[in-house]
């Protein structure tokens, strides 16, 4: 059974109440996670965890339970911090809000820039963003932690406090002399992980301005936003854009090449297998879901030119793949919707069996059932903008 979770009165608390508070819901979390409900799907989260090296030990256990308790999805989509939730109607209104604050957690590098009082005031090198954080075993926790070092750490929010965080899960501290190390870490998660970068509403703003900029050149040197080539001419034409971009961008710097900017010679794009193997590859430019690579994209083409190719199983079955595809966003269909507007909905009736379906009717309702992930949050720029203090940590 879960550890019993004792409620206290009123909302209006000290920041000290707030972060005791927060230690014993946490406590009580991590308490539910490793109760015997939870047992056989922990299990299975540890071992997919700890892949083919065997066992998890110490601050590799502790962080993996912690990401159980705050991430890990059930088949029904619920997460065990739901299910907790679910358990205990009789949590005050501000003990639910500071959980609800906690299914989206902050993972990152942070610079440790000071301590104040018994908190911790670290810079995200990913988001660029400052976080004063406090731990559950109080300052005690922080002290053996390398002046101006580093920590990787998972960080959660004392609500209702905007500027509070409690460390969730281990922490592992870098000393200063590991900074080349360290930022280049966070460079390869910022990259891999752009969703992390874009915490940071400027960091937004700046990669939807450049990538308006990356697209305004595409269009120019490629004359136009969509092209449909073989998988090889589509490879060099793409690596001919940016090589282009990077003769430009050199032009404008200074003669001594910076050492983060790659040589006009070095491949910036190859097509994966999957891509590699098809007749055609579609490359679309667009404003709001960026550079994008469609398989087999010109019998795709062809089949809404003439929806008599329906009957056909091999375009059927692409059109099929691309609705059934969890990579393919909305954005072919709706394309191709507006470039064939008079034969777009013989091809779906023909394709979907449904001799009544129109594309003004029924499309988006279509898009929203097959490509649901898709609109589950708001649009992102496709790039990762790197923060002023990575950048310097980087260019040493």
């Amino acid at each position: 059974m879960a550890p019993r979770v004792m409620n206290r009165g009123g909302d209006e608390r000290s920041l000290a109440c707030l972060v005791e508070r927060s230690a014993e819901l946490k406590r009580a979390l991590v308490g539910f996670a490793l109760s015997s409900r939870m047992e056989r799907h922990l299990e299975r989260f540890i071992s997919e965890s700890a892949g083919p090296h065997g066992a998890l030990i110490g601050d590799e256990a502790i962080d993996a339970i912690d990401r159980f308790a705050l991430l890990y999805r059930f088949p029904n989509g619920k997460t065990v911090l739901d299910q907790f939730l679910a358990g205990w109607p009789d949590l005050s209104a501000a003990d639910r809000e500071m959980l609800r604050g906690w299914r989206d957690p902050v993972d990152g590098i942070f610079e440790i820039c000071g301590k104040e009082g018994d908190s911790l005031i670290l810079l995200n090198l990913i988001d660029d963003l400052e976080y004063r954080a406090y731990s559950n075993m109080g300052a005690a926790a922080f002290r053996p932690l390398p002046k101006h070092g580093f920590v990787y750490a998972r960080l959660v929010p004392i609500g209702p406090v905007l500027d509070a965080w409690l460390v969730s899960g281990s922490m592992r501290s870098y000393r200063k002399s590991d900074a080349t190390q360290v930022a280049q870490v966070a460079l390869e998660l910022a990259t891999r992980l752009p969703e992390l970068v874009h915490r940071n509403h400027r960091n937004v703003e700046q990669a939807w301005q450049q990538m308006r900029a990356e697209r305004a050149a595409f269009v120019d040197f490629c004359g136009g936003d969509e092209l449909v080539l073989p998988p090889a001419e589509a490879q060099e034409r793409i690596n001919a854009f940016y090589r282009d971009r990077q003769e430009a961008a050199l032009d404008g710097r200074a003669a001594r090449r910076p050492p983060n900017i790659p040589g006009v010679d070095v491949l910036a794009f190859e097509l994966p297998p999957e891509l590699a193997d098809a007749d055609t590859i579609g490359v679309i430019y667009d404003e709001i879901d960026g550079l994008n690579f469609y398989n087999e994209y010109g019998m795709l083409r062809d089949l809404f030119a003439d929806p008599a190719l329906a009957s056909d199983k091999r375009y059927a079955d692409v059109l099929r793949g691309y609705l059934r595809a969890e990579t393919i966003g909305p954005l072919p269909f709706r394309r191709l919707a507006v470039s064939h507007p008079q034969t777009v909905d013989a091809v779906f009736r023909k394709i979907l069996r449904q001799p009544h379906f129109t594309w003004a009717e029924h499309g988006e309702a279509l898009l929203r059932r097959s490509k649901s992930w898709y609109f589950e949050h708001e649009p992102r720029p496709n790039r990762t903008v790197i923060g002023a203090r990575l950048s310097e940590l980087i260019s040493r």
